[in-house]
């Protein structure tokens, strides 16, 4: 269950997020642009859009690009057609691993996913092979050194589902889909400031890898966000925090 929190942190290790901002801000526009055309170009009331504003502006993208992006999505400035598409598949030891897209051409995207898996040694599955082990859950998380107590009886008098403290000693409340902006507002109110918040899909259960097949499946996620047309990347890979610092 710690995997997604261990995959943000071994990406901050790395320098991922800097040296990647390019390729963040055109995932993030395409993803506006698409929240926009399906919900309307209203963030109030178009909590999809609203979100990936939210994590827009974390990354630190101007306003401007933002409703330029939001304009493109509601006809003023762009035809572009993306389909939303989601493929499963296995890594490393059994690892489950789903992968959204957001594309313009399912041949070419499909190839180059497929493309990522062989290379490892995974494979793609069918639809609905992984997708039963994962739900969809608001994650807010924050970094080691947060008062545990303190946070736990602000996150569940906010009404969230459980705070969970992992290995590195960071902490991730968790939320349903629907209350995730009303606990962590709630907490920011409290002065509880995360380190990351978002809507995403965890895992039910993990699965502890060693660090070869830990190398493996860092490799596997690194080419998957690589590619232009994935938006996000899920997997059930437990890898520890020392074999994390051996790779880092």
């Amino acid at each position: 269950m710690a995997g997604h929190s261990k995959w943000a942190n071994i990406q901050h290790r790395k320098g991922a997020q800097d040296a990647r901002r390019g390729k963040l801000f055109t995932k993030l526009i395409r993803e506006i642009t698409v929240a926009a055309r399906t919900g309307g170009g209203d963030p109030g009331n178009n909590p999809r859009l609203r979100a990936v504003m939210d994590k827009a502006l974390t990354a630190n993208m101007s306003k401007d690009t933002i409703e330029r992006a939001i304009k493109k999505g509601t006809g003023a400035g762009g035809t572009d057609n993306y389909d939303e598409v989601r493929y499963e598949g296995y890594g490393p030891g059994g690892i489950a691993v789903m992968v959204d897209c957001l594309t313009d051409n399912r041949n070419r995207t499909v190839g180059e996913v497929r493309h990522a898996f062989t290379k490892i040694g995974g494979n793609l599955g069918t639809d609905g092979s992984v997708a039963y082990l994962f739900s969809k859950v608001g994650v807010i998380g924050f970094a080691p050194g947060v008062d545990e107590d303190r946070l736990m009886e602000a996150a569940l008098e906010a009404g969230a589902d459980d705070v969970v403290p992992n290995e590195d000693r960071s902490v991730d409340v968790l939320t349903g889909p629907e209350s995730f902006e009303a606990v962590r507002d709630a907490l920011a109110a409290a002065g509880f400031k995360p380190d990351t918040a978002e809507v995403t899909m965890r895992a039910s259960t993990s699965v502890a890898l060693g660090q070869e097949d830990a190398e493996k499946m860092i490799r596997l996620l690194e080419r998957l966000e690589d590619l232009d047309d994935v938006q996000n990347v899920y997997s059930n890979a437990d890898i520890s925090e020392d074999i994390l610092a051996k790779l880092a």
